[in-house]
């Protein structure tokens, strides 16, 4: 396909401000699937993919459309109850056209001149444009422009324009809904590919509209999607002929034909309502769909309504590096994927946060621990969002409780990998992404996924301050993870420590010992650490709520005074073990085992993203190496500060020398491969105060995870919201020094060289603040408000922030209003 400018397309002709647009021209088929991935239109309840209105699945397109939540049960020979997937839905794009007798628009059917494709970020529009010539030469110009809707969650748009540039005659145009679609995007994750949609029906309304509805196959719900298609030419109403067309055995739509003259403009305006059994408020999603489009305004209409509820978004998301920076750009893709995904609209529905957001179908649409990098950020914009994700949690302890149950335990243990249920939906095998073979799985004995939601929900309140959360959801939560580690510890009355064995942290290469896999191990520093201080955020989210009676739960959990003085034994005498030189060690016995030849390896394989599989594919066995694929001890540098880790250790007991923090940092990091993609976002934040140079580079590989490379990319399968949002997070926590810490604002900033200036808007204890970070000052500006005055600490100097103030300090001299 050329790659190049066409002078009659109106995206290469005009002047698209480039830090607000993903703009993609021409490409090859290779990398298309993850530029499908980048051009998700989404809202917090609907996304679909990019792929282009006249494509089916054929190995190189992959339309997609996903509802947050609405998950189905596939059967399968290796899991007696199935796998859980999150599902493709009805193609509510299918759009084509053809000359009266010609070939219908399709990939492989003519030849595409030119196609400019272009993300426009600030208003949430997916622009197109290509011209395509057919077999008889005929060229037609093509321009599009689609949205779903972030005012009105149940509706989707496609402004079709075509102009026949060369020839006259009959021109037909076909669209469709489509109820044939399968699972195949992540065709590793064989369990979850096939057919989820039974029970299709579908009709017709009126002359402009169809209506399609299906059923899950397990789960039994139902979806509806009603399509309108609207044809004119040159803005005003043409006389056509329209039929009923179907297109495949389980689709529904029309065809229209209209005469055409050379570059006569043609405007075709698809406008769908989507409703499930799930939404709430609803009787029948049929009926729903059907109303919510009788009242759907024009194209135009819709546009403005959606742009600005995009507009007010990017207010309250904004985080600015300059126009001119490079990172600009990236900033603003990541923050636009994951409001996608994660909306004020996700607010009313049971949802977690999925590890590929709802841009495929990557991992299932599985919930793991990644929102551990996603709430911070969040927490600070749009607290309210936190707290609803936060209830999926709740709203599933009672299976997290059984779980435990059924492992022995007492307390709740949460699944590494959960769908829509509480139940556990970790694989027990997994393909190799080397060898393709498939092997025993046990990254599901992750268990300290319980300890990330623990912390989610501490850094939660201390954030807002929400009584009303901690007391209804947040110390139930606290309580019962507390009651699973403290199960989990044993005793040893020789030294009056306790040990944590048979776990699994989060260097996934590690999951046993050498000789004895997937048996876990014993006294890692991370969960030990974790657990002290999650059994302590237990004991006083307890206290806290016993301290106000009117926020005492009605269904109270009873902790007695024996449980709390275990608790308060346990996180003060769990072990942990050192290496030489006083660095953590990651587990015990650590220390014994071998190093690897990197060398060797860098040699033979250069990237070394996939060390785990290419050992094992060798014959090898990663357990038996100092090897690390993401940060596992270095987490705790993520999570904590200095000052805070270093009392959590000597908490314990230990003698920790928090000078000995830059040793264990490069030990660790030194033998890290950053297989996952989240290992660059901890150490990024990690290194931001020791080494900058390696911190920056760090970020922006982690802001370009999604964007370089489109051809090698999992990025096909879905973004990674977890690094989308740690790398939104780096900058506004880590590089603004940014904490909440005993009922206190606190800043340090302290910019990496690359950036003059960093501004953004937070929202805390419910006052609205601006930040303009730069290199020898800071200015914090409060809304104006009825809010009460906050302590705000800068440099280890306190004021108290009023809305309406704006305090400014000379980050060298001194704080001045």
């Amino acid at each position: 396909m050329p790659v190049g400018v066409d002078p009659g397309c109106e995206l290469c002709a005009g002047d698209l401000p480039d830090g607000w647009m993903l703009t993609y021209l021409d490409g090859d088929p290779a990398g298309e699937a993850t530029r499908e991935t980048m051009l998700t239109l989404g809202n917090g309840y609907l996304t679909t993919r990019g792929a282009p209105p006249e494509a089916t699945s054929d190995g190189v397109h992959y339309p997609g459309t996903y509802l947050a939540g609405f998950h189905n049960r596939l059967s399968d020979p290796g899991r007696a109850d199935g796998e859980d997937s999150i599902v493709n839905l009805p193609n509510w794009l299918p759009l084509t056209y053809r000359p009266a007798g010609g070939d219908w628009f399709a990939p492989g059917q003519g030849r595409r001149v030119h196609e400019h494709r272009v993300l426009d970020l600030r208003n949430g529009i997916y622009l197109r444009e290509l011209l395509a010539v057919d077999r008889q030469q005929r060229r037609t110009r093509i321009r599009q422009r689609r949205l779903v809707s972030m005012a009105n969650p149940h509706l989707a748009m496609l402004e079709t324009i075509l102009i026949p540039e060369n020839w006259s005659g009959r021109l037909e145009i076909r669209s469709a809904v489509d109820g044939g679609v399968v699972n195949s995007n992540a065709a590793a994750e064989a369990g979850t590919c096939g057919r989820h949609l039974t029970e299709v029906a579908s009709g017709k309304d009126d002359p402009e509209t169809v209506w399609l509805t299906a059923v899950t196959t397990s789960s039994r719900q139902r979806v509806a999607v009603v399509a309108r298609t609207r044809v004119d030419v040159a803005g005003a109403p043409a006389a056509h002929t329209s039929r009923v067309t179907a297109p495949g055995p389980d689709a529904v739509g029309h065809v229209f034909g209209i005469d055409v003259a050379p570059e006569g403009r043609v405007s075709v305006e698809k406008t769908v309502a989507v409703f499930s059994s799930r939404d709430r408020a609803v009787d029948a999603p049929l009926t729903a769909a059907r109303e919510e489009l009788r009242y759907a305004g024009t194209c135009d209409v819709l546009l403005a309504e959606h742009a600005g509820a995009w507009h007010r978004l990017w207010e309250r998301f904004r985080l600015d590096v300059g126009e001119s920076h490079r990172w600009q750009a990236p900033i603003r893709v990541h923050t636009f994927h994951l409001l996608q995904t994660l909306s004020p609209h996700t607010i009313a529905l049971d949802a977690g946060v999925p590890a590929r957001g709802l841009h495929g179908e990557g991992y299932h649409g599985h919930i793991f621990w990644d929102e551990l990098f996603v709430y911070p950020y969040l927490n600070l914009r749009l607290p309210e969002l936190t707290r609803a994700l936060l209830e999926y949690r709740h709203r599933r302890l009672t299976a997290a409780r059984r779980a435990a149950e059924s492992a022995g335990m007492v307390g709740a243990l949460f699944p590494w990998q959960s769908g829509s249920s509480g139940r556990d939906e970790s694989p027990s095998r997994s393909p190799s992404p080397v060898s393709g073979r498939w092997l025993d799985d046990y990254t599901g004995r992750q268990q300290h996924v319980n300890l990330a939601v623990a912390y989610c929900v501490w850094r939660y309140w201390e954030t807002t301050a929400d009584l009303s959360f901690l007391a209804g959801c947040g110390v139930k939560l606290l309580i019962e993870t507390a009651r699973f580690w403290a199960g989990l510890a044993t005793y040893d009355p020789s030294d009056d420590r306790y040990d944590i064995r048979g776990v699994l942290g989060p260097d996934e290469y590690h999951d046993g010992y050498p000789g004895r896999p997937g048996l876990g191990l014993d006294n890692c520093a991370y969960i030990n650490v974790m657990v002290a201080w999650a059994l302590a955020r237990a004991e006083e989210a307890y206290a806290i709520t016993r301290g106000q009676p009117g926020a005492v739960p009605w269904r109270e959990v009873a902790v007695d005074d024996d449980e709390r003085r275990r608790w308060a034994h346990i996180s003060h005498r769990l072990r942990l073990v050192f290496l030489d030189h006083g660095i953590l060690a990651q587990f015990e016995r650590y220390g014994d085992l071998a190093e690897l030849d990197w060398d060797r390896y860098r040699r033979r394989y250069g990237d070394l993203r996939l060390l785990g599989s290419l050992l094992q594919a060798e014959g090898d066995d990663p357990n038996r190496y100092k090897i690390s694929k993401q940060a596992d001890v270095l987490m705790l540098l993520y999570l904590f500060s200095a000052d805070e880790l270093t009392g959590l250790v000597r908490r314990l007991g230990y003698d920790f020398d928090p000078a000995r923090i830059p040793a264990t940092v490069e030990h660790y990091l030194s033998r890290t491969t950053h297989g996952s993609t989240l290992s660059r976002i901890a150490h990024a934040w990690v290194l931001a105060r020791t080494d900058r140079r390696r911190s920056v580079e760090m970020l922006q590989t982690a802001l370009g995870t999604d964007l370089a490379d489109p051809a090698h990319s999992s990025t096909r399968e879905g973004i990674h919201l977890g690094a989308t949002a740690g790398t939104l997070d780096i900058l506004q926590r880590c590089y603004t020094g940014l904490e909440v810490r005993d009922n206190v604002l606190r800043l340090d900033p302290l910019l990496p060289e690359e950036l003059d200036h960093l501004g953004c808007v937070i929202r805390y204890r419910n006052l609205l603040i601006t930040l303009r970070v730069e290199r020898d000052r800071v200015q914090i500006s409060a809304a104006a408000g009825a809010d009460q005055p906050v302590p705000l600490t800068v440099r280890e100097r306190t004021v108290m922030l009023a809305p309406g103030d704006t305090i400014t300090v000379a980050l060298h001299r001194g704080i001045g209003r």
